[in-house]
């Protein structure tokens, strides 16, 4: 289980709109609550970020560092981070 500090949930709550056509959370609690059922990951660099994906199966062979943190799916966190959600 990932933890998903208040800067995590900020952020994802800032940014959802690019992988979500409608809010799925409006308060902190219900993004944590949101993040926890579909597993969204925490991880602590870009290189993670294309390890995660690939192991998830997606084809990031060839897709440079700037273009996998523009995926939908893939939230840059100020503190440097990166929240995976899968929509």
């Amino acid at each position: 289980m990932y933890e998903y500090d208040e800067e995590c949930l900020r952020t994802f709550l800032k940014n959802q709109s690019r992988l979500f056509d409608e809010p799925v959370a409006e308060t902190l609690e219900e993004a944590e609550a949101f993040l926890e059922d579909c597993m969204a990951a925490v991880v602590d660099s870009i290189e993670e970020v294309r390890q995660f994906l690939e192991e998830d199966g997606l084809d990031v062979d060839g897709m440079s560092a700037e273009e996998l943190e523009e995926a939908s799916e893939v939230f840059a966190i100020p503190n440097g981070k990166y929240l995976i959600v899968e929509g």
